[in-house]
């Protein structure tokens, strides 16, 4: 297909170039089409910026049984461990160990 080496040359560079731990937190989930929409350009003319390259869009195809269902979530980086005093690596607070989306 004509122009896929370029997109997908332009798809790897967009990524993140350090794996990292986390887990995806949903933002918001409709099976509404327009309302999808309209939330989404609610959020490209607010004023809080978001970082569009640690978000996901999911477009979840129901066919036949279930409608359509949107879904915007974000990437949310586990929490560095915390160091003891002596140096040593101490409990590991805060980091999530349910199960993970996507």
């Amino acid at each position: 297909m004509p122009g896929q080496r370029k997109r997908k040359s332009g798809q790897r560079a967009v990524g993140h170039t350090t794996p990292r731990t986390g887990r995806w937190e949903v933002l918001f989930e409709t099976r509404d089409e327009s309302e999808w929409h309209d939330h989404l350009r609610r959020l490209r003319a607010g004023p809080e910026r978001i970082d569009w390259t640690s978000t996901r869009v999911d477009v979840l195809c129901g066919r036949l049984e279930r409608a359509t269902t949107y879904r915007l979530s974000r990437f949310v980086p586990d929490s560095a461990p915390d160091f003891a005093p002596g140096g040593g690596p101490g409990s590991a607070h805060g980091r999530s160990t349910g199960p993970e989306h996507g």
